[in-house]
């Protein structure tokens, strides 16, 4: 299992939100090239990035600092957040990102995420991000009435092949992941490779989402809270 750490930007900044709140926002950066050093010299190879600006507006105000972080520690960036269209996936690839997730994207405008995964291939991720079962869309401020059951299943009809699937109501909350959720979700759709996302807390997270086989794992608040060592959480996932 790779773990992908994560920094999600707003106004320059590396930030996280409690549950997905816009107004219950902590900076712990003002420097995200600095923290991306930091999690290469901490043994992450994997970066997971979030415009969430241009999540909840559309748009990508903060690729500059995606850019430079790319420049800064040549790891591999998955960037998520704005990216409507196929000239923003290409002016992402272009910054140097390896893999571009669509979200909104994925449920509003399923043909231009066919075309995009026709075009790029694997460099194209969808992001499965959960609020009461539905899909939540526009920097999680909408929800769909789409499930996580019939999202996979579009995915894998549409030929995407790898899915961050963000449980909202854990995310910045350090209440550990729901692996109930990833268990029933690669029991339904095995050829999807699958992140989890929100609440992984502990080392004891990590393991168990290494058990039940998943691709990987995102790790947000924990770190910056230092409530999980990142060099051991990434030797724990190996």
């Amino acid at each position: 299992m790779l773990i992908f750490s994560a920094i999600d930007l707003y106004e320059g900044k590396a930030v996280r939100l409690y549950k997905g709140d816009y107004s219950r926002m902590t900076v712990y950066s003002e420097d995200p090239v600095s923290v991306a050093r930091d999690f290469v010299r901490s043994g992450a190879r994997q970066i997971h990035m979030v415009d969430l600006a241009g999540a909840r507006d559309g748009g990508m105000p903060n690729l500059g600092v995606v850019r430079a972080v790319a420049e800064a520690t040549g790891a591999f960036i998955e960037l998520g957040g704005g990216i409507r269209d196929m000239e923003s996936v290409e002016r992402a690839l272009a910054a140097g990102v390896s893999r571009v997730i669509l979200g909104t994207a994925a449920v509003s405008d399923p043909a231009f995420l066919e075309a995009a995964v026709a075009r790029f291939g694997g460099k194209i991720a969808a992001g499965c991000d959960l609020k009461d079962g539905r899909v939540a869309v526009k920097g999680w401020v909408e929800t769909s009435d789409v499930t996580a059951d019939d999202f996979f299943a579009r995915m894998e009809a549409l030929g995407v092949d790898n899915v961050i699937c963000t449980d909202i109501a854990r995310d910045g909350a350090m209440r550990g992941a729901n692996d109930a959720l990833y268990r029933e979700i690669m029991a339904r759709h095995p050829r999807v490779a699958l992140t989890a996302s929100g609440g992984v807390s502990s080392m004891e997270d990590v393991r168990r989402l290494r058990a039940l086989g998943l691709y990987g794992a995102i790790i947000g608040k924990a770190y910056y809270t230092g409530g999980i060592s990142l060099a051991e959480a990434v030797e724990a996932a190996k």
